[in-house]
């Protein structure tokens, strides 16, 4: 019986490892392809980092010139971050009203069931980028481009992390309250929203991060916010300037990382 074991572990073992060592080889083989086809060189690559270092240290350092542009800065990255919050908390409300039909917890249909995570799936795999690069052909460059480019990807991530979470969490008490004859709103806030709220907000405020840095981007196609502000001075040349809007960012970034993650403790 023992020897039968140790064979199925020694079996299991090797196709683990000859897995591994296809997969392995496979990734390792595609990269060369690539580089082959791009002409990359790894070694010159890594030899350009230091380079690359040296030529941050000399022309990102923020100037004195560049600190009297703070108040510009600061400005524009306040109407950022308010955008980001504000798409992410349309989007939340949306998405869980959205995913409520797409749950089994609710077991609206089968046919919607399916719709709705389709939706989900191809808003949530078409990046923010691509979507401000198809509004700007219909809308214009403007601040609504980059709202609804980062709400229709927001949108399908929140949606299918809803239903994951309300699948997982609260199938046990919907089942309850669905027995005893409750109604859909009463199923909805007296089963699914107690026992998921927690991990809902928890997404929303990962999104909230998520957004922060993806609408510098955004800001830098559609010439609103922040990144119009970097791409300004990038343009010019102004480099101290442009670094000073890379810092702020940063110091954003990490700010609302260390507020989510206060929040998160105490919730959870």
């Amino acid at each position: 019986m023992e020897d039968a074991k140790r064979k199925t572990h020694t079996d299991v073992f090797v196709k683990r490892k000859w897995t591994y060592t296809i997969t392995l080889g496979g990734v390792l083989i595609l990269f060369l392809l690539a580089a082959h086809m791009t002409n990359y060189s790894l070694v010159g690559g890594l030899l350009a980092i230091p380079q690359a270092l040296i030529w941050m240290a000399q022309n990102l350092i923020p100037s004195a010139d560049s600190w009297t542009r703070l108040p510009t800065i600061l400005n524009r990255l306040f109407e950022t971050a308010l955008v980001s919050v504000t798409v992410t908390v349309c989007a939340a409300i949306c998405a869980f009203l959205f995913s409520l039909l797409g749950t089994r917890t609710m077991n609206v249909n089968v046919v919607v069931n399916k719709l709705v995570r389709m939706v989900a799936a191809i808003f949530r795999s078409i990046p923010e980028v691509v979507w401000a690069i198809l509004l700007l052909f219909s809308v214009g460059q403007n601040i609504l481009t980059g709202f609804f480019a980062l709400y229709f990807t927001t949108f399908g991530m929140l949606t299918r992390a809803f239903i994951e979470t309300i699948d997982e969490v609260s199938a046990a008490g919907v089942e309850a309250l669905q027995a005893t004859g409750a109604k859909p709103l009463q199923v909805v806030f007296q089963g699914i929203v107690p026992s998921s709220i927690s991990i809902i907000i928890s997404w929303v405020l990962y999104m909230i991060e998520t957004n922060i840095r993806a609408a510098t981007l955004i800001g830098i196609l559609t010439g609103t916010g922040i990144g119009a502000l970097f791409n300004l001075y990038y343009s010019r040349l102004d480099y101290g300037s442009a670094g000073l809007v890379v810092l702020m960012t940063a110091i954003l970034v990490v700010a609302i990382e260390t507020i989510s993650n206060l929040i998160r403790k105490v919730i959870l």
